[in-house]
């Protein structure tokens, strides 16, 4: 399984540490060119600062790569800026996004730096809970799912992991914990849609 983690900006070498711990046979490519995207089963869009992110996807031309890969089935997980990345609608302040899942999203919803948290939850993946840990950094909340958005996982009343088809999101960061759980998920998704 060829997994990349686009490696603009962000902390796209915890995802790729993350990986290596889910225990399965997983080479990680730290994508720095559209080009890149050509051979690779799924990608981590991670964290980082939405506005710089999309400067410099803009500047590499990403934008219909990405739209490409999108549109060839191959799954997308986007985390806390990622998710800004590909949802459908971003408020305060309110900037381009490439819409691969139905979601409006709010920017810092959460919080400033100082106000970061780290919470338990349960996710419900394969149809069966998982206790998993989420750290929040300035985290986008999300305030709009749409009809096809299945919600996986909840913090205080709030949606913050949630799947598209092939597009999977999550407000927290899975990477900055030692739980594979949302990684592994992410792995299962990509077998999915290669087949098994």
């Amino acid at each position: 399984m060829k997994i990349g983690v686009l490696a603009l900006q962000g902390d796209f070498s915890l995802h790729a540490k993350a990986l290596a711990h889910c225990g399965l046979p997983i080479e990680v490519v730290e994508v720095r060119k559209p080009e890149q995207l050509d051979d690779l089963d799924g990608l981590i869009i991670p964290g980082g600062e939405s506005t710089t992110l999309l400067k410099l996807m803009d500047a590499w031309g990403f934008v219909p790569a990405l739209e490409k890969f999108h549109g060839g089935g191959r799954p997308i997980f986007g985390t806390c800026a990622g998710l800004i990345l590909v949802a459908r609608d971003v408020t305060s302040p309110a900037q381009f996004s490439l819409g691969l899942i139905d979601v409006g999203v709010e920017r810092n919803a959460y919080g400033r730096q100082r106000e970061s948290f780290e919470a338990s939850g349960t996710a419900e993946l394969d149809g069966r809970p998982e206790p998993v840990e989420m750290v929040f950094i300035r985290a986008p909340r999300i305030r709009r799912l749409g009809a096809g958005v299945q919600t996986l996982a909840r913090h205080g009343g709030d949606t913050v992991m949630a799947r598209q088809g092939t597009v999977l999101v999550a407000s927290f960061h899975p990477e900055l914990t030692d739980d594979p759980t949302v990684h592994r998920y992410f792995c299962r998704m990509i077998e999915e849609a290669r087949g098994g």
